[in-house]
């Protein structure tokens, strides 16, 4: 496999392209062509405002597309990465009832009865096979809206996309719906080097069996298309020859596939015009609109993205993808596309990308601004607009242009993008409607923020600027801090760095640039690049409770909302304010998690009170992944050991002092480097190494085994903060 020179800006327009696809066709998911029609004529852009909903939205589509593919890094990105380590990759990222997953139970939903079967031990390819869940079950959609990103890790390489594709696809499906997904992996991997539709749609069906009803329908839409000039007349042949009731179920893979192959033929090379002939012909828009935004982002580039009406900018490459791994979720597109480019590389045995120094915001790829906007408060409203700006970085990259109009004395341009839920509104509006917005901050106290920034020479004055964030207070309002203002000249390059104070337990929500001038000045201020780092440094206690509060009997709620609530089904939060401790966990059967976090974090000590009630077991992890990859110090009524949990549980050592029920025990476990070390009471339990297939980086979980434990006192330190 030989990557295209533009790998990454490829692969960058291919996740664009999904992203806004799935945006633009999410509101309509479900609808038929005449339901369409007749609201809309025909979907040319997006619908969002007219249906009342937001433009950015959980979605199993792309949840389980950025997702699923983790598999590889986990994995080492082996190429002989094989259905049942993909499987392992659900269990570990998947919260049950909670996140990617469309939850409509077994027999009714393809992938939750497939997530129940790799539960219950039954490895794929049988979890998701025909001959266990039945053809009806095994052949519906979700095999190929989860499968772009398996074509973006193998460019110009179909066939290896399509076994890819397969060994993911076998996971939950079966039947057409392997042959669905290998031919859109293929599509997708195709696409870096093969611009005519056409050759590319033979080169990705020639790889499925010429006799399956994919490649038959393929045909018949191809054939009708040298034929019949109008789409809408072959949707007609499609509806007839292919509808949904030949192909029972929920959202059967067929008809919808026939509408990827339709748009692709009909849109003319363009991506409006093929967005709007999938979209208008209805079923499951987001999912087959997806597929078709990739494949054409990807052949097309990002010349093809912006040829027509302003994709991109509503869009702003926000992205979230809610997971057990609750520190990815808040992401963004220029993000998501270097873990694919790194994915690739590492499977060629190729270092991985690292611009800027590995900053996380660096806005490197045309048109990049990674979330970033400004900020719509009042006193900053309409002061600054932003733009990605070649040619304006310290070394004459790509930088993220702030450009402030006429500043009066007290007013403010503020540009920011999000690290946590954004808003109370945002929040309720995703509990309520399914698909939730699981999220761990990005950003928390302790940890040094940096960025480098450039005043354009053009400047008549100095600017006065700092960097900021907003944080949740006890009101579940968003308030200001902020590190200290400095005057930059014109033409003047200028390295901000800040320490996050204490928020008293309450989130981050974003991150930006304040930017104050005089006398109604006008000006760009260049952000180069925008990091954080080291291990955070906090309590996790119950936040206050405002005055406000009080009155109204009204807690905060956004603090509790920061953990990746991963116990049985029915949460607990409101139950927590009523007990003397913070934390109180549940979990009826098995082992539960509460998590916080990311990976970023790396060395540092992790300490919990907790007070078993009645617990098979219980205890606090470190360097948390997921669900099923984490070190731990765990305690039942016989023993303390410390395990690592990836693929099965290793107990790395033990001894025999356990814990009695109803009892305070003070719990802490550092981790530096490969090197694990437990406290019990103050006093030093356990230490052990782990030099094999060692964690790296990750969060904290509270854990409880089949029982009820309360957990308080709660506090994450940098490693050398321990006395």
């Amino acid at each position: 496999m030989t990557f295209p020179p533009n790998y990454t800006e490829r692969v960058y327009a291919g996740v664009l392209g999904k992203i806004i696809a799935v945006y633009l066709g999410r509101p309509i998911e479900g609808w038929s062509y005449e339901m369409i029609t007749e609201r809309f004529g025909e979907i040319n852009y997006y619908v969002h405002e007219a249906l009342d909903v937001p433009l950015i939205v959980t979605d199993d589509d792309l949840s389980g597309t950025f997702t699923f593919v983790r598999a590889m890094p986990d994995y080492g990105n082996s190429l002989d990465l094989s259905p049942a380590q993909i499987g392992q990759t659900w269990l570990n990222y998947i919260v049950e009832g909670k996140t990617i997953l469309w939850w409509g139970g077994i027999g009714d939903v393809t992938e939750h009865t497939a997530y129940l079967r790799l539960k219950n031990g039954i490895q794929p390819p049988q979890s998701g096979s025909i001959e266990l869940n039945g053809a009806i079950m095994a052949e519906q959609i979700g095999s190929q809206i989860f499968i772009d990103s398996w074509g973006m890790i193998a460019p110009g390489d179909p066939e290896l996309a399509a076994d890819l594709a397969r060994r993911a696809a076998c996971v939950s499906h079966d039947g057409e719906a392997i042959y669905g997904a290998q031919v859109v992996a293929a599509l997708v991997a195709q696409a870096f080097v093969e611009k005519d539709i056409n050759t590319l749609i033979g080169a990705a069906v020639s790889l499925i069996p010429a006799d399956s009803i994919t490649c038959r329908m393929i045909q018949h839409v191809r054939d009708w298309h040298a034929r019949q000039p109008d789409w809408r007349e072959t949707l007609a042949q499609i509806d007839n020859e292919y509808s949904r009731e030949h192909f029972p179920g929920n959202c059967h893979i067929v008809p919808n596939h026939a509408r990827i192959i339709l748009a692709l033929l009909y849109g003319d090379d363009d991506f409006q015009k093929t967005m709007m002939v999938v979209n208008t012909s209805g079923f499951d828009t987001d999912c087959n609109s997806g597929n078709v935004g990739s494949i054409m982002g990807i052949k097309n580039g990002l010349a093809g993205l912006d040829a027509g009406p302003d994709w991109r900018g509503p869009v702003a490459d926000r992205l979230y993808l809610p997971t057990a791994d609750g520190g990815s979720s808040i992401s963004d597109a220029v993000s998501e596309t270097y873990k694919l480019v790194n994915i690739g590389r590492g499977m060629q045995g190729l270092e991985p990308l690292r611009p800027k120094n590995g900053a996380r915001y660096h806005f490197s790829l045309d048109g990049s601004v990674q979330g970033f906007e400004s900020e719509a408060e009042p006193e900053s409203k309409n002061a600054a607009i932003i733009e990605n700006a070649p040619g304006q970085g310290k070394d004459g990259g790509r930088s993220l242009a702030i450009r402030f109009r006429r500043l009066a004395t007290g007013r403010i341009a503020r540009v920011a993008t999000i690290t946590f839920i954004p808003s109370k509104q945002i929040a309720d509006y995703f509990d309520e409607r399914g698909y939730r917005l699981l999220a761990s901050p990005t950003l928390y106290p302790g940890q040094l923020v940096r960025a480098s920034l450039v005043a354009d020479a053009a400047n008549a004055d100095a600017v006065t600027l700092r960097l900021y964030a907003r944080h949740y207070n006890e009101d579940d309002a968003l308030e200001i801090i902020g590190s200290e203002f400095i005057q930059v000249a014109p033409g003047e390059e200028t390295r901000l760095s800040w320490r996050v104070p204490e928020t008293g337990n309450q989130p981050i929500a974003c991150i930006g640039v304040e930017i104050r001038a005089e006398n109604g000045a006008s000006g760009s201020i260049y952000l180069d690049w925008l990091t954080w780092d080291g291990a955070p440094n906090m309590q996790l206690n119950r936040p206050a409770i405002s005055q406000a509060g009080q009155e109204k009997r009204k807690r905060p709620k956004f603090w509790k909302k920061a953990w990746i609530y991963a116990l049985d089904s029915s949460e607990r939060f409101d139950s927590w304010d009523y007990w003397p401790q913070a934390y109180r966990l549940i979990q009826n059967e098995g082992r539960g998690l509460l998590i916080q976090g990311t990976r970023d974090w790396t060395n540092y000590q992790f300490a919990a009170t907790a007070r078993p009630r009645v617990c098979e077991l219980g205890g606090i992890a470190v360097r948390v992944q997921g669900l099923q990859r984490y070190y731990a110090l765990l305690l039942d009524q016989e023993k303390a050991r410390i395990v690592r949990v990836l693929d099965g549980e290793t107990i790395l050592a033990q001894t025999d002092t356990g814990w009695s029920v109803e009892k305070d025990y003070e719990l802490k476990l550092t981790v530096e480097g490969n090197r694990l070390t437990a406290y019990v009471n103050g006093e030093h339990l356990l230490t052990t190494q782990d030099t094999d297939r060692a964690l790296t980086g990750g969060g904290i979980a509270l854990i409880a085994q089949a029982g009820l434990i309360f957990f308080d006192d709660v506090s994450v330190k940098p490693a050398r903060a321990m006395s």
